[in-house]
Formats: structure tokens, sequence, C-alpha cells
């Protein structure tokens, strides 16, 4: 599950970064519409994957919701998702 929950959290972090970083500016500044949606949908999807694979994670682990905050919250932050990986995953792999 730690393998999951890690794969998860990079991919989320990276379609955060792919959307904020990159497509939202061609789609403001270039008016290309079609990569902000599709980075979107992706984005959203592993977003919601992300949150329950954290809390099923938290759950097998015992962790304490305060716990599930801390990823929760690093999910809403750009860079929060490689911040939560290395400071609470790394160190369980």
């Amino acid at each position: 599950m730690l393998k999951v929950f890690r794969a998860t959290a990079i991919f989320e972090g990276i379609s955060y970064l792919l959307l904020f970083g990159l497509t939202m500016p061609l789609k403001y500044w270039a008016g290309l519409l079609e990569p902000n949606k599709v980075v979107g949908y992706a984005h959203g999807a592993l977003f919601i994957i992300y949150v329950v694979v954290a809390l099923v994670f938290c759950w097998e682990r015992k962790w304490t919701i305060k716990r599930f905050i801390i990823l929760f919250l690093a999910s809403l932050l750009p860079f929060g998702t490689f911040y939560a990986d290395k400071k609470y995953l790394s160190k369980l792999a």
C-alpha cells in the first residue's frame, strides 16, 4: 500500500503543477482550452484517488486524524504532496 500511496502522491503533485504551471497559462494567454480540460480531468481523478488512498493508508497504519488532515492539506498546496512524501512516506520505505 505504501508504494501505491507514494506513486499516487507524486502523480497528483505533477498533475497539479502541470495544471497551474502549464495548461492554465495556455488557456488564458494562448486561448488553448483542450490541454486544460484534459489535465484538469486527470488532476481531478488523481486528487480523488489520493484522498481515498490517504484515508485507507491512515486507517491501516492507525495514524491519527491529524496526520490525515496534514496529508489532505498537502494535496491542496503546490509541491505539498512532494513534501508529504519526503516528510512522512519516504521514512516508511
